[in-house]
């Protein structure tokens, strides 16, 4: 496996590390960037990583993924041109950064895939889609698709793409979180007290989403199972199509590309 080098420290670059790490790679062939002295030391210490300074990663790693926070990535990049190596692969996690943003501010023929990952990355389920940038190889796909099958599920997908993505699935934990917080204080509002509503809210949403995962079923063959003619889950069904539920979370994703597409500009 090719010397890894994570430059950020944050929840994203952290879980990328721990899965690494939990998928076997030894720690000696992974070392991080952070800014913050503090942070550094902290990861260090929890994960066994060595911390290194920009210049050491770019001349030891063969893989550098930059998981800085888009404001942060002009800066990077500016450091970064001055000393990264011609046959180093740059992984890019940053939401709305095309490809051809890195390519035009480092040296020429780098190569570069960017990645839309999600946060569920921090406990091993993220779902991450991945394109390739004018120079990136076959190979390149395969070294930034396995490293990220350590921390969850990888897709490959045209760069156009991207935004939708951001939009569907690199924002879709929120939708989730919001869906389940607005479930919980009905279940209040019922009568429930809050601990009861939330233990069975969010085990109906991990059992939800094992069963459309491993069922292999159309998520409407799955509904359709649960709602019964004339039943309590048919009232609740006739209810939010009646609100415009559908057509909400629809016009909520075009708002989330839309936003994507502005970012990356």
């Amino acid at each position: 496996m090719s010397p890894t080098a994570v430059l950020g420290g944050g929840k994203i670059g952290e879980a990328l590390l721990a899965g690494l790490l939990a998928g076997g790679r030894p720690a000696e062939q992974l070392m991080f960037v952070e800014r913050y002295p503090e942070r550094a030391a902290e990861l260090s210490e929890h994960l066994g990583v060595a911390a290194v300074d920009l210049a050491t990663a770019a001349e030891q790693a063969q893989v550098l993924v930059v998981a800085v926070k888009p404001q942060d990535v002009e800066p990077v990049l500016a450091d970064l041109a001055k000393v990264i190596r011609p046959d180093t692969l740059v992984v890019s996690v940053c939401a709305g950064i095309s490809t051809g943003s890195y390519e035009d501010r480092l040296p020429a023929g780098m190569a570069v895939v960017r990645v839309m990952p999600n946060t569920p990355m921090v406990v091993g389920e993220a779902m991450s889609a991945i394109s390739a940038g004018q120079h990136a190889t076959e190979q390149h796909m395969d070294t930034a698709e396995a490293m990220l099958a350590s921390v969850g599920r990888v897709v490959r997908v045209p760069e156009h793409q991207q935004d939708a993505v951001t939009a569907l699935s690199g924002s879709g934990p929120a939708y989730f979180f919001y869906l389940v917080e607005a479930m919980i204080d009905a279940g209040v509002l019922l009568g429930l007290p809050r601990p009861v509503a939330s233990e069975l809210i969010i085990q109906t949403a991990v059992g939800a989403a094992k069963m459309l995962r491993d069922s292999g079923e159309h998520p409407v063959v799955l509904r359709e199972a649960v709602t019964s003619p004339g039943g309590t889950t048919a009232m609740a069904i006739r209810e939010l199509e009646s609100h415009g539920v559908r057509a909400a979370l629809l016009a909520a994703l075009e708002a989330a590309r839309n936003r994507s597409v502005e970012l990356g500009q």
